[in-house]
C-alpha cells in the first residue's frame, strides 16, 4: 500500500499529520492562502490582507490540535478564523468603505460591449454599495461576504461562523434585502 502524496491527502489528514510533522501544515497554506487572500483583500484591502492571512494561518497552526478531524475540508474552518481576524481589523475596514464612497467612478473597461455596459453601471453603483455594506450589522455582513467573496456554501458559512444553517439563510436574506433596497431594488450587473 502506498502512502498518499500531500496533494492527494484531505485537509483533515494533513492537519493530523502536522501534529507529528509540523511542516505538513504548509500544504494547507499552499491550498488555501490565495483563496483567503482574495477574501480578506476584498474585506480590508490588499495592504492588510497579507498580514491577516498570515495571522489566520498562525492561529490555525496554533489551534490545529483542537481541529475536528471528522471535518475532511478545512476551508470553512480557515474562513472562520479569517473572519475573526477581519473583525479585529474592523476599524480599517470601515475606513475603507468610507473611502470607497468618496472614490470617483472609474472609466469603462475595454472589452465586449455588454461587459463594458455592465461594468459602467456596476462602477456607478460602487459608492452606494459601499455605503450599504458599511451600514449592515457585522454578523449579516460576515455571512454576505463569506458567500459572495469567499464563495462558500451555506453549510460552509455555518461551520465557519459556528451558527445554524437557518441563521445563515436568514442573515443572508436580510443583508441582500438591505443592499438591494440601497441600490433602488435593482441589480447593477443586469441589463435593463
Amino acid at each position: 500500500m502506498t502512502t498518499p502524496t500531500t496533494a492527494q491527502q484531505c485537509d483533515a489528514d494533513l492537519i493530523e499529520s502536522s501534529l507529528a510533522d509540523p511542516e505538513a501544515f504548509a500544504a494547507l497554506f499552499d491550498r488555501y492562502a490565495a483563496m483567503l487572500f482574495r477574501y480578506v483583500s476584498r474585506r480590508l484591502g490588499p495592504e492588510a490582507a497579507e498580514d491577516v492571512v498570515g495571522e489566520t494561518f498562525l492561529a490555525a497552526f496554533s489551534g490545529r490540535r483542537r481541529y475536528d478531524l471528522a471535518q475532511r475540508d478545512a476551508r470553512p474552518w480557515l474562513f472562520g478564523i479569517a473572519t475573526k481576524q477581519v473583525a479585529r481589523h474592523h476599524r480599517a475596514e470601515a475606513a475603507r468603505y468610507r473611502a470607497l464612497r468618496r472614490t470617483p467612478v472609474d472609466g469603462p473597461v475595454e472589452g465586449p460591449a455588454d461587459r463594458v455596459a455592465a461594468g459602467v453601471t456596476a462602477s456607478a453603483s460602487r459608492p452606494v454599495l459601499a455605503e450599504a455594506l458599511a451600514g449592515l450589522p457585522r454578523r449579516d455582513l460576515d455571512v454576505l461576504l463569506l458567500v459572495a467573496w469567499g464563495d462558500l456554501a451555506y453549510e460552509e458559512v455555518a461551520r465557519a461562523l459556528d451558527i445554524p444553517v437557518g441563521t445563515v439563510r436568514s442573515r443572508l436574506n436580510r443583508a441582500r434585502r438591505k443592499v438591494r433596497a440601497a441600490l433602488g431594488d435593482t441589480d447593477p450587473t443586469e441589463e435593463a
